[in-house]
């Protein structure tokens, strides 16, 4: 064990008990909220920081999942308009796994697979859940739940979405050799992407020898 894992197993940790939020301020309230945070924090080495401001994106938590048909070694990836991406020098129309937000009374679960359904029409089987994360903990308070979802690839295709959120989706169904050479190359690149292909990657041969 390194010096900073045993460092990590014997300091008590800071809570949010340490940390004197002294006020909340509202920039913005749309589907996302904006609020600029004045505050201080107690330091690694005793004491307080001093006045702090941060501008914080509240978003709702969110679901990932990586569909892998084992049969056929396949996986399917949804490809649409992402506006954050807009000034991509490639292009803003971006290749991802299957993906939603959580709503209230919601489990990750359930999202998983209403999103599976709504984005690619595709049932799930297994689920596996893979990490929860936080994409950006330095200005956004979103956490991620990733999945893998065992699928049947048959017949899936076309484009999917929901009208009312203006979704127009397009579904592909690649081998997971073809899908590894777009990641490798640059083209799949979301953190979702990246972390489940890694976990998929490494995992792929016991999957299949499940069979």
């Amino acid at each position: 064990m390194s010096e900073t894992d045993q460092d990590l197993t014997v300091a008590v940790p800071f809570t949010a008990a340490d940390v004197d939020l002294a006020e909340r301020r509202c920039l913005h309230q749309g589907f996302f909220r904006l609020e600029e945070l004045h505050l201080r924090h107690r330091l690694f080495e005793g004491g307080w920081s001093g006045r702090v401001v941060r501008e914080v994106h509240h978003r709702h938590d969110a679901v990932g999942v990586l569909l892998y048909d084992v049969e056929r070694d396949s996986v399917v990836l949804v490809e649409q308009f992402r506006a954050g991406a807009l000034d991509d020098p490639d292009s803003p129309w971006k290749v991802e796994v299957v993906a939603g937000l959580v709503e209230r009374g919601e489990s990750v679960a359930e999202v998983a697979r209403r999103e599976a359904m709504e984005e690619a029409g595709c049932e799930v089987g297994e689920l596996i859940e893979l990490h929860t994360y936080y994409p950006s903990p330095g200005a956004c308070d979103e956490r991620v739940t990733l999945f893998c979802g065992l699928i049947d690839s048959r017949g899936l295709g076309g484009v999917h979405g929901l009208d009312e959120e203006h979704e127009d989706i397009r579904v592909h169904v690649l081998p997971f050799t073809r899908a590894w050479e777009l990641l490798q190359a640059g083209r799949l690149d979301n953190a979702m992407c990246l972390i489940a292909f890694h976990w998929l990657a490494g995992e792929r041969a016991s999957l299949r020898a499940r069979r």
